[in-house]
C-alpha cells in the first residue's frame, strides 16, 4: 500500500487542477443546483454530494484497472517508462491550466471515442431530481474525456499495485471535490475567482512541479534498477 506522500501528491494534483474541473463539471454542477429551489439547501447539497460520490467512485475504479497495468509493468524499466509518461502528462496538464500550451486537448479528443457511447446514458438521467439519479450521473460523468484525469491515472499506474492505484485515484478525486462542489454551491462567484489569471498560474505551476518531481523519481528509479541489475550480474559472474 502506498505511503502518505503518494496520496498527498494525488490529492494536491486534484486540488490544484480544480480550475480545469470547473470548466469540465461546472456546468452540470450548476444545473444540479438550479434544479432545486434555493430555499431547500439540504436537498441541493444532497444532490451535489451524490453526484460527486459517483464521479469519484468512477475515478477509483479507473485507478484499480490501471493499477493492473502498472503491476504488469513492474520490474525492469517498465515502471520507469510509466513514470516518464506520467511526468510528461502532468507538465502538459500544468501548461494547459496556465493556458500556455493546449496540446493535451489532443489526448482528450482521443478519449472522446468512449464518451460518445456514455454521454447519451447521462442525458437520459436529466433533469436530475433525486440522489440516486445524481449518483448515477456522477458515475457516468467521471468518464468524461479529461486531461487532468488522464494525468492522474498515469501517476496512479506507477504505483504498480491495484489497491494503491485505486486509493491514489480516490485521493485525487477528493482533491477535486472542493472546487467542483464550490462551483455548484457558489456558481459564478467561485468560477470567476478560480479562473483569474494569477490564480490559474499558481495552480498551473503547482501541477508542473508535480510533473517535474515525477520525472526526477523516474530517473532515480531507472538508475536504481540499472545499478541493481549490474550488481546481480556481477554476483553471478563471481559465482
Amino acid at each position: 500500500m502506498g505511503d502518505l506522500w503518494t496520496y498527498t501528491t494525488a490529492f494536491g494534483l486534484g486540488f490544484f487542477g480544480g480550475a480545469h474541473c470547473i470548466g469540465m463539471c461546472g456546468g452540470i454542477m450548476a444545473a444540479l443546483s438550479f434544479a432545486v429551489p434555493e430555499a431547500n439547501r439540504s436537498e441541493r447539497l444532497l444532490l451535489l454530494l451524490s453526484y460527486n460520490i459517483g464521479r469519484i467512485s468512477s475515478y477509483t475504479i479507473m485507478g484499480v484497472l490501471l493499477g493492473s497495468l502498472g503491476a504488469l509493468a513492474d520490474g525492469g524499466h517498465g515502471l520507469s517508462v510509466l513514470r516518464l509518461i506520467a511526468g510528461a502528462l502532468l507538465i502538459a496538464m500544468g501548461l494547459y491550466l496556465g493556458n500556455w500550451w493546449r496540446g493535451l486537448t489532443l489526448l482528450e479528443k482521443a478519449g472522446g471515442f468512449l464518451w460518445r457511447f456514455i454521454q447519451p446514458l447521462g442525458k437520459r438521467l436529466m433533469p436530475v431530481t433525486t440522489a440516486p439519479q445524481a449518483l448515477l450521473l456522477g458515475g457516468l460523468w467521471g468518464w468524461l474525456p479529461c486531461g487532468l484525469i488522464y494525468s492522474a491515472l498515469a501517476y496512479a499506474a506507477t504505483m504498480a499495485d491495484v489497491l494503491t492505484s485505486g486509493l491514489t485515484m480516490l485521493a485525487f478525486g477528493l482533491g477535486t471535490l472542493p472546487a467542483v462542489l464550490a462551483s455548484g454551491l457558489l456558481a459564478e462567484k467561485f468560477k470567476s475567482l478560480i479562473q483569474q489569471r494569477n490564480v490559474r498560474a499558481v495552480f498551473a505551476l503547482a501541477v508542473i512541479g508535480f510533473g517535474i518531481w515525477t520525472l526526477m523519481a523516474a530517473n532515480s528509479h531507472s538508475q536504481h534498477s540499472h545499478s541493481r541489475a549490474h550488481s546481480n550480474q556481477h554476483e553471478h559472474h563471481a559465482m
